[in-house]
C-alpha cells in the first residue's frame, strides 16, 4: 500500500491505495465522490473526465499512486461557492444537453477544459474537441449548445436538428 496526498476539489486529502487502485476508483470509493462515472472501463467513453492539475483526463486510466501531490477537480468541484450549479453545469440544464446523465460528468468537465483553452469557441470545434466523449443519449446537438451558450454566445438561432 502507498501513502497519497492530493488536493481535490480546493482540499487536501490522503489515502491508502494499492499500485492499481484507479484514480476513478479513488474517487469513488475512497473518498465517496461518486459524480465521476466509470461507463466501459477502456478509456473510450470519457465519462471518468476529471481535471488533473488543470488538464482533462480519463481518471480511469490514471493510477491514484502517480498522483501523489497533484490537484484534481471532479464534477463536484465545478459548482459554484454557494452550492448552486457552475456556468457549464447551468447551460447543460438550460439547453438540455443531458437525458440519462450518465454521460454529464464527463461532458461538463471535457466542455470546462475546452472553455479554459478556447472562451468562444465554433460549433465544429466543440464536436471536435468532445469527439473523446460519448454520449448514447441525446444527439450531442444540445451538448454543443449547452457548450456554446456557456462560453457567452448567442444560441437562441441555432436550429434543432
Amino acid at each position: 500500500m502507498t501513502k497519497v496526498t492530493m488536493t481535490v476539489n480546493g482540499k487536501a486529502v490522503s489515502g491508502e491505495v494499492e499500485g492499481r487502485t484507479l484514480l476513478v476508483s479513488f474517487l469513488r470509493e475512497g473518498l465517496g465522490l461518486t459524480g465521476t462515472h466509470v461507463g466501459c472501463d477502456t478509456s473510450q467513453c470519457g465519462a471518468c473526465v476529471v481535471h488533473i492539475n488543470g488538464n482533462p483526463a480519463k481518471s480511469c486510466t490514471a493510477f491514484a499512486a502517480d498522483l501523489d501531490g497533484a490537484s484534481i477537480t471532479t464534477i463536484e468541484g465545478m459548482a459554484n461557492e454557494d452550492g448552486s450549479l457552475g456556468v457549464v453545469q447551468q447551460a447543460f440544464q438550460d439547453h438540455h444537453g443531458l437525458q440519462c446523465g450518465f454521460c454529464t460528468p464527463g461532458m461538463v468537465m471535457s466542455s470546462a477544459a475546452l472553455l479554459a483553452v478556447n472562451p468562444r469557441p465554433t460549433e465544429m470545434e466543440v464536436r471536435h474537441y468532445l469527439e473523446g466523449n460519448i454520449c448514447r443519449c441525446t444527439g450531442y446537438h444540445n451538448i454543443v449548445k449547452a457548450v456554446l451558450a456557456a462560453s457567452g454566445q448567442d444560441v437562441s438561432k441555432i436550429a434543432a436538428e
